[in-house]
Formats: C-alpha cells, structure tokens, sequence
C-alpha cells in the first residue's frame, strides 16, 4: 500500500555544525509523523547520503542543477515523483519541524478538494541543541512555540502539499533561492487549483540559523539567482504570497479567509500593478505604495 504522502526535500550540506543539527531535528521530526507519511532526501551534499542510510531514508542523488552547481526545484520535484505513489506529495525546506497536525491538516483538505496547495505560514524558533523525541515530543515543541516563538509574515512559504498530478512543469528554478515559492502559490491561482492557507490547522517551525551556508553569506534574495529566479517566474506581477490565498482550513472545513487589512492592501496591490514590462506611471507608483504599506503592516 503507497503512503498518504510522500514528504521530500533538498537538504543544505551536513557541514556546518548548526545547519547540521537543524536539519537532524527537521528529519527526525518528519519521521514521527506516522505511517502515512514516506520521506525522500534529494541531491548529493556532503554528509547527505550518509545521513540517509543512518535514518533509513529513500536517497535521490541525481539531481539537476544550474551553472552555478544549485539543485533545479523541477528536477527534485519529478525525482521524488517518480520513485512516489502516494496521493499526496509534499516539499519541505530541511530547515522545518513538523508535528502531527500537518498529517491531520491534509486528510481534511482531500476530503473536501480535488485540486490543492496547501501553504502555511512559519512560527520561527530558535533552536540550539538535538530535540528529545520520546512521548510527549510535539506538545512539548507545541509549548515551547508558545513561550518563544514568533510568527513569520504571511511572506515566504516552506511547506507545499499537493496532489501528485500537479506542478507537472515547473521552469528552471534554482533552490534555495527567492522566487520560485511565490510562483507557486502563483502558478495555482492561474490554473484554478485552490490554494489553501493551512496556518490554523497546521503547525510548521522554522528553526533560525544564518546564511552562512549562501555564497558571500549573503540572504538569499540578495543572490543573483534570486534574480534569475524572479525572471523565470515572470516578474514581480507573478510573486504571490500566502495572502493570496483562496480559503483557510480550520476547525477541520476550508472557509473564506477573513479579509484583514493586510489582504485587502494585497489585493489593491494586485488590482493596481500593471504587466511587467510597464513598470512605470501612476499605476505601477501606486502599487508599490500599497506594497510598502503592506510590509509595514507585516514588520
């Protein structure tokens, strides 16, 4: 019998020493999701393979990468497609700490849609040391989120759930870079999947760390790759965020969100921003006003 769904990622290398344990916590935590979950480990960084057969894992080394060596978001997503049969497939940053609420979350949305991306915004945590995984391990993270984490705006996204006949054609996205998370929220809304904002219902961690790891310890948006990625997505017009969002599930349904005043300036942004290659005049000076309120509605 296939899994419900197969959990897969692209891990950083196992070099650094905080990346190292973040990534441990991560995987470890994924494998307590249950049986219904499987998870694949995508690429050949250093310590990767070794990593896999210490947990057991399915290990996907054949990766696809750019000129610069990073790892192609289409071709992990086909590898993990095509050694899957789960209904459900679902990408994670190796940075992220799952409980299992998210397994919950994604029986109640395929039983009420056929077509899906369900996203979540972060709670970011500050974790230094190896989490304890005996009994009683996701209450005490859920506890510890309560005295000490902090909610990430509705801008970036670290988890995507989604049937397996999706995102079939992806372009050629460098990983770990900006852009290709917002084009998917964007590529749903443009093919009429709905795109549900699961923050209610499902519980995802960011563990902090630096960008050590980047070239020049630069954060990734700043990386030309990051440019590349914003070109290939379609510009700025294609850069969706949760915000974007169709409904939200919680309390088990999937119910229009509330229209906060952070999605109501998103969508006059939206209704504002002209195509990409007339970025000038008053419509697209507008839009960005309303962009720069937004982000100073988000902090």
């Amino acid at each position: 019998m296939p899994k419900l769904i197969t959990l897969f990622s692209a891990p950083k290398p196992f070099t650094n020493p905080h990346i190292n344990l973040i990534q441990r916590n991560a995987i470890q935590s994924w494998l307590h999701l249950g049986e219904e979950v499987e998870v694949f480990l995508i690429g050949e960084e250093n310590g990767l393979a070794e990593v896999a057969r210490e947990y057991n894992l399915v290990h996907l080394p054949e990766v696809k990468r750019n000129d610069k060596g990073t790892p192609l978001v289409n071709s992990i997503f086909e590898l993990a497609r095509a050694a899957s049969q789960s209904p459900l497939m679902a990408y994670v940053n190796a940075d992220i700490l799952l409980l299992p609420d998210f397994v919950q979350a994604a029986q109640c949305i395929l039983a009420q849609r056929n077509r899906f991306l369900a996203i979540s915004q972060r709670w970011d945590l500050d974790v230094k040391t190896m989490l304890d995984f005996s009994n009683g391990w996701d209450q005490r993270l859920i506890e510890d989120v309560r005295q000490r984490g902090r909610l990430h705006p509705p801008a970036g996204s670290d988890i995507f759930l989604f049937p397996r006949s999706e995102f079939m054609e992806i372009p050629d996205f460098a990983i770990g870079r900006a852009g290709w998370d917002n084009w998917m929220i964007f590529h749903a809304c443009r093919q009429g999947i709905t795109v549900v904002d699961a923050t209610p219902s499902m519980t995802v961690i960011h563990q902090d760390h630096d960008y050590s790891h980047l070239p020049g310890g630069k954060p990734h948006y700043d990386l030309e790759e990051s440019e590349c990625n914003l070109n290939l997505a379609g510009g700025m017009r294609s850069m969706y965020y949760i915000l974007d969002s169709h409904v939200q599930l919680k309390n088990g349904r999937l119910r229009r969100p509330p229209l906060t005043t952070l999605r109501l300036l998103r969508k006059l942004e939206l209704r504002l921003m002209p195509p990409e290659e007339e970025r000038h005049g008053w419509r697209w000076w507008i839009a960005r006003r309303f962009r720069r309120a937004r982000r100073f509605r988000m902090g």
